[in-house]
């Protein structure tokens, strides 16, 4: 039976899970899964996955845009907002801090350690959740089936996502009506009506939000705040200045970057790198790794970016101001039009839930998100245990087998996963550093 939580004991859950949701979208997918679902049952399992299909579709990070969409069903849209900012700002804080770190002192021992310690950790709670999402969503022979081919397209031909997505989803519309019996399953089976009742209170006032007058309120306000911050520094200080090149790039970004992080890391090195010489490729080698073992989306690599351009460039301004806008005006940018995008959409997902062409086609969606899922565990599985400094971590393969076997077999929480990986690891890596170990 579904437990409808109180604006408050969201926001608490929120808060903390900006401060644990490690490990790229799959990690943070993972840990809302298993909370959410598993754990408090706020959502079932169906409608998660529902929101999650959506997410996947949208330009941006889909694990922000997820916690907006949950946040949003709960508790209208001071719940979605309250979800989607307290989701990244721990991971804004954090990162503004170790980009000033690493501009102005380099590399710190000390750091490095408690960040590989969270590696492992990571790796196996994204092998977790591929177990546990795919034994929910693989409903039939033929999910299976779209799971195992959308992985072999990702991860052996290089597929591009939204193509994998697009072909899942057409395969779910056009399979409902040839085998029904295949892609349409009945997500009813063993719901009480209790559960129904509880359903239909949470939902009925978000369909109702399906309208033209809401998306275009929504959009009336959303896109002003998106751009308000560019036009203050354009009118301050000339419509030339770095900060306005820093403010198109990110909004592009935000607008291309289907399939989430993954999807925009290429653009914005070939953009940074190569365009505008912002950086050195192994800068941003290093600032992918600060976002990879950072909570938050992976997409906050972006701030690194934006701090590290306007830090270097900028000028009339103290580094460390101009590197604070930077970043500042970068996440503000990447992440104002995600909100924008589920509060116009969510209301007519909500409103065609139970409409089983469109439940097809989202089942289709889910069974290839499943196998995009396992390409990131399998990439960041071989990166933790066969680092870029060559040869393999023994270290991280017994310890990521250790949590993998906590989560599976003993069930062990998720936070006390994340924190004690990262106190173990610490005293690894320091422990071998002073000939110790």
């Amino acid at each position: 039976m579904l437990n409808i939580p109180t604006f408050f004991e969201a926001f608490r859950y929120w808060l903390k899970l900006g401060f644990i949701s490690f490990g790229g979208p799959a990690g943070q997918i993972a840990i809302m899964h298993k909370d959410l679902v598993e754990d408090k049952k706020w959502i079932d399992d169906d409608h998660f996955l529902q929101a999650l299909n959506y997410c996947m579709l949208l330009p941006g990070p889909e694990a922000q845009q997820l916690t907006v969409y949950i946040g949003w069903l709960l508790h209208g849209h001071l719940g979605g907002i309250i979800a989607g900012v307290f989701f990244v700002l721990p991971a804004v804080l954090i990162l503004l801090a170790l980009s000033y770190v690493y501009v102005a002192f380099g590399h710190i021992p000390a750091v490095d350690a408690l960040f590989y310690g969270l590696k492992p950790a990571v790796a196996a709670i994204v092998a977790e959740a591929v177990i546990r999402m795919g034994k929910k969503s693989l409903k039939s022979d033929v999910h299976i089936l779209i799971a195992i081919l959308s992985f072999i397209g990702i991860y052996f031909a290089g597929m591009p996502f939204p193509l994998i997505i697009l072909i899942a989803g057409l395969s779910g519309f056009v399979g409902a009506r040839l085998l029904p019996s295949k892609f349409i399953v009945n997500s009813k089976k063993g719901v009480t009506a209790s559960q129904d009742h509880m359903k239909d209170g949470l939902v009925k006032p978000r369909k109702n939000q399906a309208t033209w007058k809401h998306s275009l309120n929504v959009i009336a306000i959303c896109v002003p705040l998106w751009f308000m911050p560019m036009v203050l520094l354009g009118l301050f200080r000339g419509w030339n200045d770095i900060f306005m090149d820093i403010g198109i790039l990110f909004s592009k970004a935000a607008m291309v970057t289907f399939g989430g992080a993954y999807s925009v890391l290429a653009y914005i090195s070939q953009q940074a790198v190569s365009h505008y010489g912002w950086m050195l490729p192994e800068q941003m080698i290093d600032g992918l790794g600060l976002a990879e073992t950072t909570p938050g989306p992976l997409i906050m690599v972006t701030q690194f970016v934006g701090f590290f351009a306007a830090y270097t460039h900028a000028k009339g301004m103290s580094p460390f101001l101009a590197g604070l806008t930077g970043g500042l005006l970068t996440t503000w940018v990447t992440f104002v039009p995600c909100f924008m995008w589920v509060f116009v959409g969510a209301p007519y997902i909500e409103k065609l839930r139970n409409n089983k062409s469109i439940g097809a086609t989202l089942s289709g969606i889910t069974a290839a998100v499943v196998g995009v899922i396992l390409n990131l565990c399998v990439i960041f599985t071989y990166h933790v245990v066969m680092p870029h400094t060559g040869g393999i971590d023994v270290y991280a393969i017994c310890a990521a087998l250790i949590f993998f076997v906590g989560l599976i077999r003993f069930k062990w929480g998720m936070i006390y996963v994340i924190f004690g990986s990262a106190l173990a690891g610490f005293i690894w890596k320091i422990g071998l550093s002073h000939g110790l170990i």
